[in-house]
């Protein structure tokens, strides 16, 4: 079995129904944070011109939602107060003003003071989202992580992004989102909202192909159907919530089962767009993607066609990028042949905040989002070569991948050795390589900081 590092995080609500009847939670899958972040933020120019720009954005998708309304009077909220927050970087406000329009929109407030929900709350998320990273996140590696992804894609490419930061950030990063300018930026967690795939099809639908809502549709009958099938035979994954009512009807419910209707979802718009190249930030893994895919920088990229295996090239590519990346973050000092002890022997000192000998950011170590962000992307490359060392038949080549996603796994964990889910997956990786006293360490390391997720 191949460890799945799901990295989870605030969830949004969705209810879609299609023609079995599926009750789900549609899930953010967003990168878990810790603290309440600075009150006020020095905003860049790029920051700025990107909430301009999604204001703009949302005045728009409030006129279309006021005319697509079954309403004679729709409810909709004026969100230039969250705005006008943004762009003089006032997060408190933004932060307090968002929860708000979200409790609103989602039902969690007095029906007199509810909202339509509608396309407008996406750029308004985005907004949000951004913002929370540069305030939770430093803004060096929060500006660091967004133009690596940004810079490393070439013009009028695809890219799903996953985490908080790898979707939100890269969208505030790029020059405009809504531009495609300079690639597309979408999110694979929330295709199988429906209001989101409106959303894409609003800025992108005459540029890509955008899943219709027939498609969704079928994706949704596509999956009760599968669901239905593994269920009798006794195949469900982990996290399957799947109960079908005396009438027969099917109902389906958690994060799993909704990630796999926008594999779907997701699998469509590869299809169908086949002159763009992709690329993806991974939050959850996708199953039909591992055979496409390759390292690519923090990124992955997905190839048209699948690849018998990792080239030799790639793997140093990959090795030395996160050599360059990592050392100036926690020091020069992991190499190939770092052993496990070591690396928890640093994780402890820089968890007693002991910096003597340390060559690294003490910025950077002592940020608990920044850690993640990039242990996260990490440890995701990581599990791209498990899983190719379990596809493997031939020993040197199960070896090969073996020792890569080792290395992976070393780096992520120095990065944030209480990144649970990235502890979780290397110690199962450990523990099938039969090195069970190692996985022991990197359970201990991970779990002295219990409170850090």
């Amino acid at each position: 079995m191949k460890p799945s590092i799901p990295f989870r995080g605030h969830q949004n609500s969705n209810a879609r129904s299609a023609s079995l009847c599926m009750a789900m939670i549609l899930a953010g899958l967003l990168l878990p944070i810790t603290g309440c972040g600075k009150k006020h933020l020095e905003i860049s120019p790029q920051l700025k011109s990107f909430a301009s720009q999604k204001e703009t954005q949302e005045k728009t998708l409030v006129e279309m939602d006021a005319k697509n309304s079954p309403d004679a009077n729709p409810r909709f909220p004026d969100c230039q107060p969250f705005f006008s927050a943004a762009a003089k970087g006032d997060w408190l406000t933004v932060s307090n003003v968002f929860s708000d329009l979200e409790n609103r929109a989602n039902g969690r407030a007095a029906p007199s003071e509810q909202y339509q929900r509608g396309l407008w709350l996406t750029p308004v998320m985005e907004t949000y989202g951004a913002f929370e990273a540069f305030a939770l996140g430093h803004q060096k590696y929060a500006e660091l992580f967004g133009n690596e992804i940004v810079q490393s894609i070439p013009p009028g490419s695809v890219y799903f992004g996953g985490t908080d930061p790898g979707r939100f950030v890269v969208t505030a990063m790029q020059k405009s989102q809504v531009n495609d300018d300079p690639f597309f930026t979408l999110t694979q967690n929330a295709l199988a909202d429906g209001f989101y795939l409106k959303y894409l099809r609003s800025m992108y639908g005459d540029r890509i192909y955008v899943p219709t809502d027939q498609d969704s549709q079928n994706s949704f009958k596509d999956y009760t159907d599968d669901v239905q099938s593994r269920r009798k035979d006794n195949k469900l994954k982990p996290g399957e919530n799947v109960k079908v009512s005396d009438d027969g009807r099917v109902q389906v419910s958690g994060q799993v089962a909704v990630m796999q209707i926008n594999g779907l979802l997701a699998k469509i718009i590869f299809d169908k767009n086949p002159d763009r190249d992709f690329y993806i930030e991974v939050s959850f893994p996708l199953d039909w993607m591992y055979p496409y895919l390759e390292p690519h920088g923090l990124i992955l990229k997905i190839n048209h066609q699948p690849l018998p295996q990792l080239s030799e090239d790639a793997l140093r590519q990959d090795q030395q990028y996160w050599a360059n990346l990592v050392a100036p973050m926690i020091g020069d000092w992991l190499k190939t042949d770092t052993s496990i002890p070591e690396i928890t022997a640093f994780a402890e000192k820089v968890r007693r905040h002991d910096f003597s000998g340390f060559t690294g950011d003490p910025a950077f170590v002592q940020n608990d989002y920044s850690r993640k962000m990039f242990s996260a992307a990490r440890a995701h490359i990581a599990d791209l070569y498990v899983w190719r060392m379990n596809q493997a038949t031939a020993p040197d080549e199960k070896d090969r991948m073996a020792s890569a996603a080792d290395f992976a796994f070393r780096q992520a964990l120095a990065l944030c050795p209480y990144h649970q889910e990235a502890a979780k997956a290397y110690e199962d990786f450990l523990n099938s390589q039969n090195r069970n006293s190692d996985a022991g360490l990197i359970h201990g390391m991970a779990v002295r900081f219990p409170n850090r997720n």
